[in-house]
C-alpha cells in the first residue's frame, strides 16, 4: 500500500542531479520515494520539469524494506533531506498531526487546483486527514489497488476449457466471485500443464511488514468487516470481529490451505510475481504497479496474461494501495517544491505519467475515451479503483499494522486457534491500542 516493505520488483531506481546551464542559479529538490519502477519513470517525467524551470531534481530512493523507517526516522527528526515525498496513504494521518507536511488548501485555492478533478477515492486515501474532511496534505501522485493477473493462455485452451465447464458447469473465465476464484484455483491445483505441475493461486500471507494483512483485507472486506461503526468512531466490536468477517478470514485460509505453492508462507509483492513469472501459478494476487513489467514478461507477458479486479462477494471493495505527494514542512524550499506540486497536477503531465507507467489519479486522465484501450490492464484497474477501501490511517497505524499481522498470520499460516478468536483479540489489540492514544 503505500507501499510496501518489501525488495524492489524491477531495476533499483537512481539518478543523478538534473542539470541545465543555469542550475548553478537554480534550485535543487530532492524528492524521496521508493526505489521501484515507477520512480524510474518519474526520473524521466520530471526532466521536462527541470528544462521548464530550471530546477534540477535530486532524488533518494530507498528500497521497500527500508522505505518506511528511513522516511519516518526522518520526517520524526524534523530532518531536511527531502523537499518532496510520496509517503503512503497510511502516514497522511500521522504526518499531518505531528505537522511534518504542508497543509495545501491555500495553495490549491490559488492554484486552482481541484481536489474533484482527481479520483475521488485517492483524494479521501491519499490525501485528506482527517478523512471525509477537505483538509488536504498531497496531492494525489500513485493510483495503485490490489487486482489479479491469470494465465489466459491456459485459461484458453480447448481441452482445459471442456475438462472446466464438465466438472463446474460454467465457461473458464476471469472470476467474478470469490467461489468461482477457488473453483479455479482448485482446478489448476497440481494440474500437469506442459509437463510442469502447476498450482492455483499466489496469495499474500508475509508476516514481516504489511503483506498478509494487505491481502486478507480485499476478502474481508467483501465479507462485511468493517473497521468501525459507522455511527461510532473506534467503536469496533461486533464490525472487525462480527460472524461474517470471521467467515472471510475462514476463507481466506482455506484458499492458502487448498490452493496456493508449497513454500508460501511468507509472500509478498516481489514473491507472488516471480510465482507468475515462473509458470508456477494459474492466478496471482497483486498489486496494480506491477501490471506493466509483467505485460511485458517475454515468457508470461502478452497475449498470455490477463488482468481482473478483485472478486466480489456479498460486497465488492480492493485494498487501496498507492501513495500521494507532499510537501515536507522542514524544507528551506518550500515554494520550489510547491512549484513542483502545481507542475506534477497538469493535465499534460499526468497524461505522460500514464505513458511512462506511473498511475495517474486525474480524472481527465482516466476518463478518457481513450484510456481503457491505452493498455490491456487498464479496464481492471478503472474497475479496481472504483472499489477501493483502506487500512487505518491513524497516526498509530504502525502499531494497529503489526496487530493484525499477527493475529491474522497466527491464525492463517501458522494454524493458531479460530478465526473467531484471532480477531476477537485483534478488536482487543486496537482498542488497547486507541485507549493509549485518549481516543476510547
Amino acid at each position: 500500500m503505500l507501499k510496501k516493505w518489501i525488495p524492489l520488483l524491477g531495476a533499483i531506481a537512481v539518478a543523478l542531479p538534473l542539470s541545465m546551464p543555469q542550475a548553478a542559479k537554480a534550485e535543487q529538490l530532492t524528492l524521496c520515494w521508493a526505489a521501484w519502477d515507477p520512480a524510474n519513470a518519474l526520473v524521466e517525467l520530471s526532466k521536462d520539469f527541470t528544462s521548464k524551470t530550471g530546477i534540477d531534481m535530486k532524488y533518494e530512493f530507498v528500497p521497500w524494506t527500508a522505505y518506511a523507517d528511513r522516511f519516518l526516522n526522518e520526517l520524526n527528526s524534523h530532518g531536511k533531506l527531502c523537499d518532496l515525498i510520496i509517503g503512503d496513504s497510511q502516514w497522511v494521518g500521522g504526518a499531518a498531526e505531528n505537522g511534518h507536511y504542508v497543509k495545501l488548501n491555500d495553495f490549491f485555492a490559488k492554484e486552482g487546483i481541484k481536489m474533484d478533478d482527481f479520483v475521488p477515492a485517492t483524494v479521501v486515501g491519499y490525501s485528506e486527514w482527517p478523512k471525509n474532511t477537505p483538509n488536504y496534505w498531497a496531492l494525489p501522485a500513485m493510483g495503485d489497488v490490489v487486482g489479479w493477473t491469470y494465465r489466459k493462455d491456459w485459461f484458453e485452451r480447448p481441452e482445459i476449457q471442456k475438462e472446466f465447464k464438465e466438472k463446474y458447469g460454467w465457461d473458464l473465465a476471469a472470476p467474478k466471485t470469490y467461489d468461482q476464484l477457488k473453483q479455479i484455483a482448485e482446478f489448476f491445483q497440481k494440474r500437469q500443464i506442459d509437463g510442469k505441475t502447476v498450482y492455483g493461486a499466489s496469495l499474500y500471507t508475509e508476516r514481516g511488514s504489511e503483506g498478509i494483512t494487505m491481502g486478507v483485507t480485499n476478502v474481508l472486506y467483501d465479507w462485511g468487516f468493517q473497521y468501525e461503526n459507522p455511527k461510532k468512531p473506534y467503536d469496533m466490536q461486533g464490525f472487525v470481529n462480527s460472524p461474517e468477517a470471521a467467515k472471510g478470514l475462514e476463507f481466506y485460509k482455506s484458499l492458502y490451505d487448498c490452493c496456493t505453492p508449497p513454500g508460501s508462507s511468507n509472500v509478498y509483492m516481489v514473491e507472488s510475481a516471480d510465482a507468475f513469472k515462473s509458470g508456477q501459478v494459474a492466478m496471482q494476487m497483486n498489486f496494480a504497479f506491477t501490471w506493466p513489467g509483467l505485460y511485458k514478461d517475454e515468457k508470461v507477458g502478452g497475449d498470455r496474461i490477463g488482468f481482473f479486479p478483485n472478486p466480489a462477494e456479498k460486497f465488492h471493495f480492493a485494498q487501496l494501495g498507492g501513495q500521494g505527494i507532499s510537501v515536507v514542512s522542514y524544507s528551506d524550499k518550500r515554494d520550489a517544491a510547491l512549484q513542483y506540486i502545481k507542475w506534477f497536477a497538469q493535465p499534460d503531465v499526468q497524461a505522460k505519467w500514464w505513458k511512462l507507467g506511473g498511475y495517474s489519479c486525474l480524472k481527465a486522465v482516466v476518463d478518457a475515451p481513450d484510456f481503457a484501450t491505452s493498455q490491456p490492464y487498464a479496464p481492471a484497474f478503472l474497475e479496481s479503483m472504483a472499489i477501493v477501501k483502506d487500512f487505518w490511517a491513524e497516526p498509530s497505524y504502525a502499531e494497529l499494522l503489526q496487530a493484525m499481522q499477527k493475529r491474522v498470520h497466527d491464525y492463517v499460516v501458522a494454524d493458531k486457534g479460530t478465526a473467531q478468536e484471532a480477531l476477537d483479540e485483534l478488536v482487543k489489540d486496537w482498542t488497547e491500542i486507541f485507549k493509549d492514544e485518549g481516543k476510547i
